[in-house]
């Protein structure tokens, strides 16, 4: 039996659940496909966030990975989905890159999965197996040259952000490395981890405790600035490679059709959550940006990321095999 003290404490918190309830246009749980693999930024940052949206939509939320294809797996699930606003794809910057690469498409970007919200951005960490002797991104590089063709890196699909980063980070750094592709960040991670890569441009968020440990070790990042995370190491850019910027991201998409006043409340109740003092402050720590954007300025963001990727593909040949 509650105390008079916890009771009264419980009151506002019970006002505020019912009055979300009230005002919330859905009526059971609200499902969160993710095109990323369990562990990944997209996981990491939904779980951050899903007690938040929980209370602010009034209804439960279910989150799922459905890793794969560049996020085609998740999106054409979702693509098919009822657009009856119970059912969102969470994906990253593959989104805006898979349009460029001649795959088939199972469904369109922009017609048949709109843009809801950007959640975040965040820089890449360029990241190294501890075995690799190298502490700066020009020991790196050295080490790189000397052997032609024998190094690998990771990325967490073919077309990814980081895929995509690191092809244009070869071509300008004059380095001969060899593409292995993973069905998502985290499963990257662990062959980074195993050695069994030497390198791989990190999502920082889903990094982050890793690079803190030791197990993996960082020599720079894809920012414009320094990752509030890491202040200490240098971008790319102001190590020498002038201009040199790339951000991975991720968003929430609905089925074309979905209800306006649904999508309109998801808008909200995301921009409204990243924005709780803990939240954002973990986001920040993680080494993330919360963005929140409406509809019209997500959709916006992913035409200039699908103009910009088509044209780096492209320039460097990259197709989707």
């Amino acid at each position: 039996m509650l105390s008079r003290k916890q009771f009264l404490l419980s009151v506002p918190a019970l006002a505020l659940a019912s009055q979300a309830r009230a005002q919330s246009p859905f009526s059971r749980p609200v499902r969160f496909v993710l095109s990323t693999s369990p562990g990944g930024g997209a996981d990491v940052t939904m779980r951050l966030l899903s007690p938040h949206l929980t209370e602010r939509l009034g209804q439960s939320v279910v989150i799922e990975s459905k890793p794969g294809a560049s996020g085609l797996i998740a999106g054409g699930t979702v693509a098919r989905e009822a657009a009856d606003g119970y059912t969102f794809l969470v994906d990253i910057a593959s989104h805006s890159v898979n349009p460029a690469l001649g795959r088939a498409m199972p469904y369109k970007v922009l017609q048949d999965l709109v843009p809801v919200t950007q959640i975040i951005r965040g820089a890449n960490a360029l990241a190294l197996h501890p075995s690799v002797p190298a502490g700066s991104l020009a020991e790196f590089i050295a080490y790189a040259k000397q052997r032609p063709g024998q190094l690998s890196y990771a990325s967490s699909g073919n077309g990814s952000a980081q895929h995509l980063a690191m092809e244009i980070f070869k071509e300008r750094a004059g380095l001969d490395m060899t593409h292995v592709p993973y069905r998502g960040g985290g499963p990257a991670l662990v062959d980074l981890m195993a050695g069994h890569v030497q390198c791989y441009f990190a999502f920082i968020p889903s990094a982050i405790q890793h690079i803190r440990e030791g197990r993996i070790k960082a020599v720079a990042t894809t920012g414009e600035t320094r990752a509030p995370a890491f202040p200490e190491l240098p971008t790319i850019a102001e190590a020498g490679f002038t201009g040199f910027s790339s951000y991975d991201w991720n968003g929430v998409f609905a089925p074309a059709r979905t209800p306006e006043p649904m999508m309109r409340a998801l808008q909200a109740a995301v921009a409204a959550s990243i924005q709780v003092p803990e939240v954002r402050a973990r986001i920040l720590d993680l080494g993330s940006e919360p963005v929140g954007s409406t509809a019209e300025e997500f959709r916006a963001f992913v035409q200039r990321e699908i103009d910009t990727w088509s044209a780096v593909v492209q320039r460097l040949g990259i197709t989707a095999d």
